[in-house]
């Protein structure tokens, strides 16, 4: 199939570890959003959330792993598992506290509106639209990163009361595992994207896509849940969920 994705065409395993992506706008936007973080750092926490960062924006984007997304369904599943569960938190852990005591909109908001967007861009027609073009593409990577960062911002915030910040935590693993279970047991494959793009890499394009499902339905539920026992130990020790942040 015929795309102009962001990342180039899929490559095959031979030409992969080549396949960086050193494209400038991109790696000027990863560095201004770490100097950003780094500069507005104040604490050790924050600088080593900062330096997190950027780690991960570079294995996301500049890696091979952003080349190898365009022919696996299953890497472009751990792609945004990265950007939504790694990502989005380290960003907001990176930011200034006073960042998290915003006027407080309604918990399910965030919620409501990252899980549409998963959903959306996970399914086969919306996704497909976004391996279209350059523009469609970074239309669906930053509505999950902005939705992700909204959702974050609100779960790590010391205004929200530990209960919502659970809740918001569980419900979460649960909307990705219900997503995941889908792709896990669909019995065809849905993305005709990759549907020749699979085979060089040892995998049909169903198994590449309950490969899919497993990520999003296992690995990605377990920043939630690690999230979640802190905040219950947070509760229970009698401290506020930043409160052992060395400054």
């Amino acid at each position: 199939m015929d795309l102009d994705i962001y990342c180039g065409p899929a490559p095959t395993p031979d030409i992969l570890w080549s396949a960086w992506n050193f494209d400038p706008p991109l790696l000027a936007g990863v560095a201004a959003i770490f100097l950003f973080l780094v500069i507005s750092a104040k604490s050790r926490r924050q600088r080593l959330a900062a330096w997190t960062s950027l780690v991960l924006m570079l294995l996301a984007f500049v890696s091979p792993l952003c080349a190898l997304a365009s022919a696996l369904f299953s890497a472009r599943v751990a792609h945004h598992v990265v950007l939504v569960t790694l990502l989005a938190p380290a960003i907001i852990l990176a930011m200034p506290a006073e960042t998290l005591r915003r006027p407080q909109l309604p918990a399910q908001l965030s919620f409501i509106t990252h899980t549409v967007l998963m959903w959306v861009w996970h399914a086969p027609g919306p996704y497909l639209f976004a391996l279209g073009s350059p523009a469609a593409y970074w239309l669906m990577e930053l509505s999950l990163i902005g939705s992700a960062l909204w959702l974050w911002m609100d779960i790590l915030s010391p205004q929200r009361s530990a209960g919502a910040a659970i809740g918001l935590l569980l419900g979460t693993t649960i909307q990705m595992g219900m997503l995941g279970a889908l792709l896990t047991f669909s019995r065809e494959p849905l993305f005709a994207s990759h549907m020749d793009s699979t085979h060089a890499f040892g995998l049909s394009p169903l198994a590449d896509q309950q490969l899919a499902g497993l990520l999003m339905w296992v690995p990605a539920a377990l920043p939630y849940l690690a999230a979640a026992l802190l905040r219950l130990r947070s509760v229970f020790s009698g401290r506020s969920f930043d409160s052992k942040a060395p400054r």
